[in-house]
Protein backbone atom coordinates (compact mmCIF):
# COMPACT_ATOMS: atom_id res chain seq x y z
CA UNK A 1 0.00 0.00 0.00
CA UNK A 2 1.31 3.42 -0.99
CA UNK A 3 2.44 5.48 2.00
CA UNK A 4 0.39 8.62 2.46
CA UNK A 5 2.13 11.98 2.49
CA UNK A 6 1.47 13.89 5.69
CA UNK A 7 0.66 17.51 4.81
CA UNK A 8 0.09 20.23 7.41
CA UNK A 9 -1.88 23.23 6.16
CA UNK A 10 -1.49 26.24 8.46
CA UNK A 11 -3.98 29.10 8.56
CA UNK A 12 -4.15 32.10 10.85
CA UNK A 13 -6.24 34.89 9.36
CA UNK A 14 -9.35 35.41 7.25
CA UNK A 15 -7.44 35.97 3.97
CA UNK A 16 -5.33 32.88 4.63
CA UNK A 17 -8.46 30.81 5.26
CA UNK A 18 -9.99 32.01 1.98
CA UNK A 19 -6.89 31.26 -0.07
CA UNK A 20 -5.97 28.00 1.64
CA UNK A 21 -9.50 26.56 1.48
CA UNK A 22 -9.30 25.41 -2.17
CA UNK A 23 -5.95 23.71 -1.48
CA UNK A 24 -7.24 21.97 1.66
CA UNK A 25 -10.42 20.79 -0.07
CA UNK A 26 -8.53 19.42 -3.06
CA UNK A 27 -5.92 17.71 -0.87
CA UNK A 28 -8.63 16.02 1.17
CA UNK A 29 -9.86 14.41 -2.06
CA UNK A 30 -6.47 12.82 -2.74
CA UNK A 31 -6.03 9.23 -1.57
CA UNK A 32 -2.29 9.74 -1.19
CA UNK A 33 -2.51 12.70 1.22
CA UNK A 34 -3.10 12.82 4.95
CA UNK A 35 -4.17 16.42 5.60
CA UNK A 36 -3.87 18.10 8.99
CA UNK A 37 -5.33 21.59 9.27
CA UNK A 38 -3.66 23.72 11.94
CA UNK A 39 -5.30 27.01 12.89
CA UNK A 40 -3.25 29.57 14.77
CA UNK A 41 -6.34 31.81 14.99
CA UNK A 42 -4.39 35.01 14.52
CA UNK A 43 -7.81 36.39 13.50
CA UNK A 44 -10.18 34.33 15.63
CA UNK A 45 -13.76 35.20 14.57
CA UNK A 46 -13.00 36.26 11.02
CA UNK A 47 -11.06 33.08 10.31
CA UNK A 48 -13.74 30.85 11.82
CA UNK A 49 -16.42 32.44 9.62
CA UNK A 50 -14.55 31.60 6.43
CA UNK A 51 -13.72 28.04 7.45
CA UNK A 52 -17.39 27.35 8.18
CA UNK A 53 -18.34 28.54 4.69
CA UNK A 54 -16.05 25.95 3.12
CA UNK A 55 -16.92 23.22 5.63
CA UNK A 56 -13.38 23.04 7.01
CA UNK A 57 -12.81 22.17 10.67
CA UNK A 58 -9.25 22.57 12.03
CA UNK A 59 -7.68 19.44 13.41
CA UNK A 60 -5.53 21.52 15.77
CA UNK A 61 -6.41 24.99 17.07
CA UNK A 62 -3.55 26.87 18.71
CA UNK A 63 -5.78 29.84 19.69
CA UNK A 64 -2.68 32.02 19.69
CA UNK A 65 -3.99 35.53 20.29
CA UNK A 66 -3.87 37.39 23.60
CA UNK A 67 -5.11 40.92 24.40
CA UNK A 68 -2.63 43.65 23.42
CA UNK A 69 -0.14 41.09 22.16
CA UNK A 70 2.93 42.59 20.47
CA UNK A 71 4.44 41.18 17.30
CA UNK A 72 7.40 39.90 19.32
CA UNK A 73 5.10 38.08 21.73
CA UNK A 74 3.03 36.69 18.86
CA UNK A 75 6.10 35.41 17.02
CA UNK A 76 7.63 33.73 20.09
CA UNK A 77 4.35 32.02 21.01
CA UNK A 78 3.83 30.85 17.42
CA UNK A 79 7.30 29.32 17.27
CA UNK A 80 6.83 27.54 20.58
CA UNK A 81 3.42 26.08 19.71
CA UNK A 82 4.32 25.19 16.13
CA UNK A 83 7.41 23.36 17.33
CA UNK A 84 5.21 21.13 19.48
CA UNK A 85 2.95 20.41 16.50
CA UNK A 86 5.87 19.59 14.20
CA UNK A 87 7.52 17.29 16.73
CA UNK A 88 4.27 15.46 17.44
CA UNK A 89 3.17 15.00 13.82
CA UNK A 90 6.46 14.80 11.87
CA UNK A 91 4.92 16.05 8.60
CA UNK A 92 6.39 15.52 5.14
CA UNK A 93 5.52 19.06 4.15
CA UNK A 94 3.98 22.22 5.60
CA UNK A 95 1.95 24.61 3.46
CA UNK A 96 1.13 28.22 4.35
CA UNK A 97 -0.16 31.15 2.34
CA UNK A 98 0.73 34.80 2.14
CA UNK A 99 2.56 37.19 4.42
CA UNK A 100 1.27 37.09 7.97
CA UNK A 101 3.30 36.50 11.12
CA UNK A 102 1.77 33.00 11.15
CA UNK A 103 3.35 32.27 7.75
CA UNK A 104 6.73 33.69 8.71
CA UNK A 105 6.84 31.67 11.94
CA UNK A 106 5.68 28.50 10.18
CA UNK A 107 8.50 28.77 7.65
CA UNK A 108 11.15 29.48 10.30
CA UNK A 109 10.02 26.53 12.43
CA UNK A 110 10.20 24.31 9.32
CA UNK A 111 13.77 25.44 8.76
CA UNK A 112 14.74 24.64 12.35
CA UNK A 113 13.22 21.16 12.09
CA UNK A 114 14.31 20.39 8.50
CA UNK A 115 10.73 20.07 7.23
CA UNK A 116 9.89 20.95 3.64
CA UNK A 117 7.89 24.18 3.33
CA UNK A 118 5.64 25.27 0.48
CA UNK A 119 4.87 29.00 0.25
CA UNK A 120 1.58 29.75 -1.50
CA UNK A 121 1.26 33.22 -3.06
CA UNK A 122 5.02 33.61 -3.09
CA UNK A 123 7.07 36.42 -4.58
CA UNK A 124 4.89 39.43 -3.86
CA UNK A 125 6.99 42.53 -3.19
CA UNK A 126 6.58 46.28 -2.79
CA UNK A 127 10.33 46.87 -2.47
CA UNK A 128 9.78 48.75 0.81
CA UNK A 129 10.51 46.73 3.95
CA UNK A 130 8.25 49.00 6.02
CA UNK A 131 5.29 48.98 3.65
CA UNK A 132 3.17 47.06 4.25
CA UNK A 133 4.33 46.42 7.81
CA UNK A 134 5.11 43.73 8.85
CA UNK A 135 3.92 41.81 5.78
CA UNK A 136 6.78 42.71 3.42
CA UNK A 137 9.36 41.36 5.87
CA UNK A 138 7.22 38.28 6.61
CA UNK A 139 7.05 37.21 2.97
CA UNK A 140 10.75 37.84 2.37
CA UNK A 141 11.60 35.62 5.36
CA UNK A 142 9.19 32.91 4.19
CA UNK A 143 10.85 32.96 0.76
CA UNK A 144 14.26 32.31 2.31
CA UNK A 145 13.07 29.00 3.78
CA UNK A 146 10.65 27.81 1.09
CA UNK A 147 11.29 24.62 -0.86
CA UNK A 148 8.47 25.47 -3.27
CA UNK A 149 7.47 29.00 -4.27
CA UNK A 150 3.93 28.86 -5.65
CA UNK A 151 3.71 32.19 -7.48
CA UNK A 152 0.51 33.77 -8.76
CA UNK A 153 2.05 35.64 -11.73
CA UNK A 154 5.13 36.19 -13.87
CA UNK A 155 5.92 39.37 -11.93
CA UNK A 156 6.08 37.50 -8.62
CA UNK A 157 8.28 34.85 -10.26
CA UNK A 158 10.65 37.52 -11.56
CA UNK A 159 10.83 39.10 -8.09
CA UNK A 160 12.14 35.82 -6.72
CA UNK A 161 14.56 35.25 -9.58
CA UNK A 162 15.98 38.73 -8.92
CA UNK A 163 16.55 37.69 -5.31
CA UNK A 164 18.51 34.62 -6.38
CA UNK A 165 15.86 31.94 -5.91
CA UNK A 166 16.47 28.88 -8.09
CA UNK A 167 14.08 28.77 -11.03
CA UNK A 168 13.42 25.05 -10.41
CA UNK A 169 11.81 25.95 -7.06
CA UNK A 170 9.40 28.48 -8.59
CA UNK A 171 6.02 27.35 -9.97
CA UNK A 172 3.51 29.77 -11.49
CA UNK A 173 0.09 28.56 -10.39
CA UNK A 174 -2.22 31.56 -10.48
CA UNK A 175 -3.74 32.75 -7.24
CA UNK A 176 -5.93 30.46 -5.16
CA UNK A 177 -8.14 33.47 -4.35
CA UNK A 178 -9.71 33.03 -7.79
CA UNK A 179 -10.35 29.34 -7.00
CA UNK A 180 -12.08 30.43 -3.79
CA UNK A 181 -14.05 33.14 -5.58
CA UNK A 182 -15.43 30.58 -8.03
CA UNK A 183 -16.47 28.30 -5.18
CA UNK A 184 -18.04 31.18 -3.26
CA UNK A 185 -20.03 32.44 -6.25
CA UNK A 186 -22.10 29.23 -6.15
CA UNK A 187 -23.09 29.62 -2.48
CA UNK A 188 -26.39 30.99 -1.23
CA UNK A 189 -26.29 34.44 0.36
CA UNK A 190 -27.99 35.73 3.51
CA UNK A 191 -26.84 39.32 3.93
CA UNK A 192 -26.62 40.77 7.44
CA UNK A 193 -26.77 44.39 6.33
CA UNK A 194 -29.54 46.61 4.94
CA UNK A 195 -28.83 48.81 1.92
CA UNK A 196 -30.79 50.22 -1.02
CA UNK A 197 -29.78 48.14 -4.03
CA UNK A 198 -31.38 50.62 -6.42
CA UNK A 199 -28.63 53.16 -5.72
CA UNK A 200 -24.95 53.09 -6.61
CA UNK A 201 -23.05 51.38 -3.82
CA UNK A 202 -19.48 52.22 -2.82
CA UNK A 203 -17.93 49.43 -0.76
CA UNK A 204 -15.23 50.58 1.69
CA UNK A 205 -12.78 48.47 3.69
CA UNK A 206 -9.65 49.34 5.64
CA UNK A 207 -7.63 47.33 8.13
CA UNK A 208 -3.88 47.80 7.60
CA UNK A 209 -1.67 48.90 10.46
CA UNK A 210 0.09 51.55 8.37
CA UNK A 211 -3.27 53.32 7.93
CA UNK A 212 -3.93 53.64 11.67
CA UNK A 213 -3.88 57.19 13.02
CA UNK A 214 -3.78 60.17 10.64
CA UNK A 215 -4.29 58.13 7.43
CA UNK A 216 -7.50 56.63 8.84
CA UNK A 217 -8.70 60.09 9.88
CA UNK A 218 -8.16 61.21 6.28
CA UNK A 219 -9.93 58.15 4.89
CA UNK A 220 -12.99 58.55 7.11
CA UNK A 221 -13.04 62.30 6.49
CA UNK A 222 -13.05 61.66 2.75
CA UNK A 223 -15.84 59.08 3.02
CA UNK A 224 -17.88 61.54 5.07
CA UNK A 225 -17.44 64.26 2.43
CA UNK A 226 -18.37 61.88 -0.38
CA UNK A 227 -21.49 60.76 1.48
CA UNK A 228 -22.66 64.34 2.09
CA UNK A 229 -21.89 65.44 -1.48
CA UNK A 230 -23.59 62.42 -3.06
CA UNK A 231 -26.84 61.73 -1.19
CA UNK A 232 -28.03 59.39 -3.98
CA UNK A 233 -25.05 57.09 -3.38
CA UNK A 234 -24.98 54.45 -0.64
CA UNK A 235 -21.70 53.66 1.12
CA UNK A 236 -21.29 50.24 2.73
CA UNK A 237 -18.45 50.07 5.26
CA UNK A 238 -17.90 46.74 7.07
CA UNK A 239 -15.84 47.95 10.03
CA UNK A 240 -12.87 45.93 11.26
CA UNK A 241 -13.23 45.18 15.00
CA UNK A 242 -9.83 46.67 15.89
CA UNK A 243 -10.58 49.70 18.13
CA UNK A 244 -8.06 51.77 16.15
CA UNK A 245 -10.50 51.52 13.24
CA UNK A 246 -13.91 51.00 14.84
CA UNK A 247 -13.88 54.10 17.04
CA UNK A 248 -12.76 56.45 14.26
CA UNK A 249 -15.22 55.05 11.70
CA UNK A 250 -18.19 55.45 14.02
CA UNK A 251 -17.09 58.92 15.17
CA UNK A 252 -16.83 60.21 11.59
CA UNK A 253 -19.59 58.30 9.84
CA UNK A 254 -22.15 57.27 12.43
CA UNK A 255 -25.54 58.90 11.83
CA UNK A 256 -25.11 59.59 8.11
CA UNK A 257 -28.25 58.26 6.40
CA UNK A 258 -26.46 56.95 3.31
CA UNK A 259 -23.57 55.28 5.14
CA UNK A 260 -24.07 51.75 6.45
CA UNK A 261 -21.56 50.74 9.11
CA UNK A 262 -21.76 47.03 9.83
CA UNK A 263 -19.71 44.27 11.38
CA UNK A 264 -17.19 42.48 9.15
CA UNK A 265 -19.04 40.44 6.55
CA UNK A 266 -18.75 36.72 6.22
CA UNK A 267 -16.86 35.75 3.10
CA UNK A 268 -19.90 34.82 1.01
CA UNK A 269 -21.64 38.05 2.03
CA UNK A 270 -18.53 40.04 1.14
CA UNK A 271 -18.35 38.46 -2.31
CA UNK A 272 -22.01 39.41 -2.75
CA UNK A 273 -21.27 42.97 -1.59
CA UNK A 274 -18.44 43.25 -4.13
CA UNK A 275 -20.74 42.04 -6.90
CA UNK A 276 -23.42 44.60 -5.93
CA UNK A 277 -20.99 47.51 -5.58
CA UNK A 278 -20.34 50.18 -8.22
CA UNK A 279 -16.72 50.42 -7.14
CA UNK A 280 -14.58 49.67 -4.09
CA UNK A 281 -12.28 51.79 -1.91
CA UNK A 282 -9.94 49.55 0.08
CA UNK A 283 -6.45 48.91 1.43
CA UNK A 284 -6.94 45.13 1.15
CA UNK A 285 -4.62 42.96 -0.88
CA UNK A 286 -7.25 40.30 -1.52
CA UNK A 287 -9.77 42.83 -2.83
CA UNK A 288 -7.20 43.93 -5.43
CA UNK A 289 -7.26 40.35 -6.72
CA UNK A 290 -10.95 39.50 -6.38
CA UNK A 291 -12.73 42.66 -7.51
CA UNK A 292 -11.19 42.90 -11.01
CA UNK A 293 -12.43 39.37 -11.73
CA UNK A 294 -15.93 40.64 -10.88
CA UNK A 295 -15.57 43.73 -13.08
CA UNK A 296 -15.38 46.15 -10.15
CA UNK A 297 -12.89 49.07 -10.09
CA UNK A 298 -10.73 49.33 -6.97
CA UNK A 299 -9.25 52.52 -5.55
CA UNK A 300 -6.44 51.36 -3.26
CA UNK A 301 -5.72 53.31 -0.08
CA UNK A 302 -1.98 52.74 -0.36
CA UNK A 303 0.98 54.35 -2.09
CA UNK A 304 2.58 51.01 -3.01
CA UNK A 305 1.28 47.55 -3.82
CA UNK A 306 2.79 44.11 -4.08
CA UNK A 307 0.10 43.34 -6.67
CA UNK A 308 1.06 45.60 -9.61
CA UNK A 309 -0.49 43.41 -12.31
CA UNK A 310 -4.02 44.79 -11.97
CA UNK A 311 -2.66 48.34 -11.71
CA UNK A 312 -0.83 47.82 -15.01
CA UNK A 313 -4.08 46.59 -16.58
CA UNK A 314 -5.86 49.76 -15.44
CA UNK A 315 -8.52 48.06 -13.31
CA UNK A 316 -6.95 48.99 -9.95
CA UNK A 317 -5.58 52.42 -9.02
CA UNK A 318 -3.30 53.44 -6.15
CA UNK A 319 -4.64 56.64 -4.57
CA UNK A 320 -2.91 56.84 -1.17
CA UNK A 321 -4.62 58.27 1.91
CA UNK A 322 -4.79 62.00 1.14
CA UNK A 323 -8.32 63.17 1.88
CA UNK A 324 -8.48 65.39 -1.20
CA UNK A 325 -7.14 62.66 -3.49
CA UNK A 326 -9.61 60.06 -2.22
CA UNK A 327 -12.49 62.47 -2.83
CA UNK A 328 -11.19 63.41 -6.29
CA UNK A 329 -10.66 59.83 -7.50
CA UNK A 330 -13.97 58.54 -6.13
CA UNK A 331 -15.93 61.46 -7.51
CA UNK A 332 -14.28 60.94 -10.90
CA UNK A 333 -15.59 57.36 -11.04
CA UNK A 334 -19.05 58.53 -10.03
CA UNK A 335 -19.17 61.34 -12.60
CA UNK A 336 -17.07 60.09 -15.52
CA UNK A 337 -18.72 57.07 -17.15
CA UNK A 338 -15.96 56.57 -19.72
CA UNK A 339 -13.30 56.47 -17.01
CA UNK A 340 -15.45 54.09 -14.99
CA UNK A 341 -15.85 51.68 -17.91
CA UNK A 342 -12.09 51.58 -18.47
CA UNK A 343 -11.69 50.23 -14.93
CA UNK A 344 -14.77 47.96 -14.96
CA UNK A 345 -13.65 45.60 -17.73
CA UNK A 346 -13.86 42.33 -15.81
CA UNK A 347 -10.28 41.20 -16.40
CA UNK A 348 -7.89 39.53 -13.99
CA UNK A 349 -4.21 38.64 -14.19
CA UNK A 350 -4.47 36.38 -11.16
CA UNK A 351 -5.50 33.03 -12.53
CA UNK A 352 -8.12 30.72 -13.98
CA UNK A 353 -9.37 28.96 -10.87
CA UNK A 354 -7.00 25.98 -11.12
CA UNK A 355 -4.19 27.17 -8.84
CA UNK A 356 -4.91 24.59 -6.14
CA UNK A 357 -4.69 21.74 -8.65
CA UNK A 358 -1.31 22.97 -9.88
CA UNK A 359 0.05 23.22 -6.34
CA UNK A 360 -1.10 19.72 -5.44
CA UNK A 361 0.20 18.20 -8.68
CA UNK A 362 3.63 19.70 -7.96
CA UNK A 363 3.72 18.30 -4.43
CA UNK A 364 2.71 14.80 -5.57
CA UNK A 365 5.31 14.77 -8.34
CA UNK A 366 8.17 16.04 -6.18
CA UNK A 367 7.41 14.16 -2.97
CA UNK A 368 6.60 10.78 -4.49
CA UNK A 369 9.73 10.49 -6.63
Amino acid sequence: MEKKLKVICIIGTRPEAIKMAPVILELKNKYWAEVIVVATAQHRDLMDQVLSVFGIVPDIDLNIMLPNQSLCMLTSRLLEKLETVYLDLRPDVVLAQGDTTTVMAASLACFYHKIKFGHIEAGLRTGSIQNPFPEEANRIIASIFADWHFCPTDISRNNLLNEGVESSKIIITGNTVIDALMIASTKEVNTNYAIDNEKKIILVTTHRRENFGEPLLNICGAIRSLAISNPSVNILFPVHPNPNIKVVAHDFLGGLSNVTLCDPLQYIDFVHAMKKSYFIISDSGGVQEEAPALGKPVLVLRDETERPEAVAMGVVKLIGTSKDNIIHEAQNLLDNHDQYMIMARGVTPYGDGNAANRIIATLKKDLQK
